[in-house]
C-alpha cells in the first residue's frame, strides 16, 4: 500500500500532520458519536441513525505560558457544542452540508487555523459511509444567519376566498407600504386532495396541496413569489420580494416538528412564524390561533376600509 492510499483512510490526524507546511499544534476529537435524523433518502427519515465524528482542528502555537487557564487554549467543548449547534439549527440531508458547517464554526474560533472533518454514517450497511474535508481560516464561508442580519418579516394568512378576491393587488398594495417584509402563506384548496391510509403519506400529499395553494396565489400577482427555504426566504426578505411560503421543505427538514399537522393550516403557521421571529402574524378571514408572534385579525374590508 502506498504511503498515499494509506493516509486517504488513516486518522485526520496523520492527514493534518503529513500536509502540515508549518510546526502547528493541534487538538482532536475522535470517535464522537451521536444520535440524529439525517440523510437526503425518504427511508432515513423519522429514524435516527448513529453517525460518528473525527475532528483534527490545528492551532496557532502558544508562545507563552498559558497558566493551566482553559480560558487561553481552544477547548474540546467548542467543537462539539460546534456539532451540536449544526445538528440543532435544521434537518440536514449530506455529510458533506454538515462537515462545511462544522467546519466554519469551529474556524470562527480565535485560535483556530485549518481543520479536517471527518463524518461517517455507521447505520447503512456492514460498512461505513463518510466525508472528510480540510478547511482553512480566511476560505469563503457559507451564506447564512451567522454572517447576514435578516429583518422580522410580517407573515400573512390568506383565506382562499381573499386569494380569489379581485381586491388581492390592492392588499398587497397596502401590506407592503408598511415596510416590513412580507410572508404570504395560504391553506389547502378547496377542491379536495387525494386521501391515503398511511400518515406519513398523507402528510406530504397534504403539504403539496398547500403549495399548490401558494402558486395559485403567485400566479393572481405578479410581485409574489413561491419560495420554500429558509436561505429563500431570508434573500426575499433582505431584497424586497414579496414571499409566498411554500412549507413542504422547512416542515420536514425540522429538527423538531410542529404539533399541528397541514390539516391545521393556521397553527402550522402560526409555529412558522414562530421559527421566523415574525414582528406580527396577521390572519385575513381566519379564525384566532395561538402563536409566539403577536397575532392581529382582519378582515380584507377592514384592511382597505
Amino acid at each position: 500500500m502506498t504511503d498515499d492510499i494509506r493516509l486517504a483512510f488513516a486518522h485526520p490526524s496523520e492527514r493534518a500532520e503529513a500536509s502540515a507546511e508549518h510546526p502547528c499544534d493541534r487538538i482532536s476529537l475522535r470517535d464522537y458519536i451521536v444520535e440524529v435524523e439525517i440523510g437526503a433518502f425518504q427511508k432515513e427519515r423519522g429514524h435516527l441513525q448513529r453517525v460518528k465524528f473525527n475532528i483534527v482542528v490545528e492551532v496557532a502555537p502558544q508562545t507563552g505560558d498559558i497558566d493551566d487557564d482553559v480560558d487561553r487554549i481552544l477547548s474540546y467543548d467548542r467543537i462539539t457544542e460546534a456539532i451540536g449547534d449544526e445538528l440543532g439549527a435544521e434537518r440536514i440531508n449530506l455529510l458533506e452540508t454538515l462537515a462545511a458547517r462544522v467546519a466554519e464554526r469551529i474556524l470562527r474560533e480565535p485560535q483556530a487555523l485549518r481543520v479536517f472533518v471527518r463524518i461517517e454514517k455507521l447505520d447503512r450497511g456492514p460498512f461505513s459511509l463518510g466525508v472528510e474535508i480540510a478547511r482553512a481560516k480566511g476560505e469563503v464561508a457559507r451564506k447564512g444567519q451567522d454572517h447576514v442580519q435578516v429583518p422580522h418579516p410580517r407573515v400573512v394568512y390568506l383565506c382562499n376566498d381573499t386569494v380569489a378576491d379581485p381586491r388581492l393587488p390592492d392588499l398587497i398594495d397596502r401590506l407592503m407600504a408598511k415596510g416590513a417584509p412580507l410572508i404570504f402563506c395560504v391553506g389547502a384548496p378547496d377542491t379536495l386532495a387525494p386521501r391515503s391510509v398511511v400518515a406519513l403519506a398523507q402528510r406530504r400529499i397534504d403539504l403539496l396541496a398547500i403549495e399548490q395553494n401558494a402558486w395559485v396565489l403567485a400566479g393572481r400577482d405578479k410581485r409574489c413569489v413561491v419560495v420554500g427555504t429558509r436561505t429563500e426566504l431570508d434573500w426575499s426578505m433582505r431584497n424586497g420580494q414579496v414571499a409566498v411560503w411554500a412549507p413542504s421543505k422547512i416542515v420536514l427538514d425540522a429538527v423538531e416538528s410542529p404539533s399541528a399537522g397541514p390539516s391545521d393550516t393556521l397553527a402550522l403557521v402560526a409555529w412558522f412564524a414562530g421559527q421566523m421571529k415574525a414582528e406580527e402574524f396577521l390572519v385575513i378571514g381566519g379564525e384566532p390561533v395561538e402563536s409566539a408572534a403577536p397575532v392581529r385579525l382582519q378582515s380584507l374590508s377592514e384592511i382597505l376600509s
